[in-house]
């Protein structure tokens, strides 16, 4: 189990993702308290990306700020 703080710019704006990966269970839990979002997944969620860019787009305000943290919380929680 680990938490990691990443920072993401978007649309402007800075804001902290924080990511909890628990490994035993596989699945994430991702938030981003600046905008009141958070979600959870399992590690063989299809089509991951869309699914974040869906839920993100109404609390980061425009749809392309939501494809952007989107993709990044997709590219990090792969790395983990």
């Amino acid at each position: 189990m680990k938490l990691k703080i990443r920072k993401s710019l978007a649309g402007g704006k800075e804001r902290k993702v924080f990511i909890y990966e628990n490994k035993k269970e596989e699945y994430f839990m991702v938030a981003v308290p600046d905008v009141g979002w958070s979600a959870d997944f399992t590690y063989e969620t299809e089509n991951l990306k869309e699914i974040l860019e869906k839920s993100l787009y109404p609390a980061a305000g425009t749809m392309e700020e939501a494809g952007e943290l989107a993709q990044r919380i997709f590219n990090w929680t792969r790395e983990m």
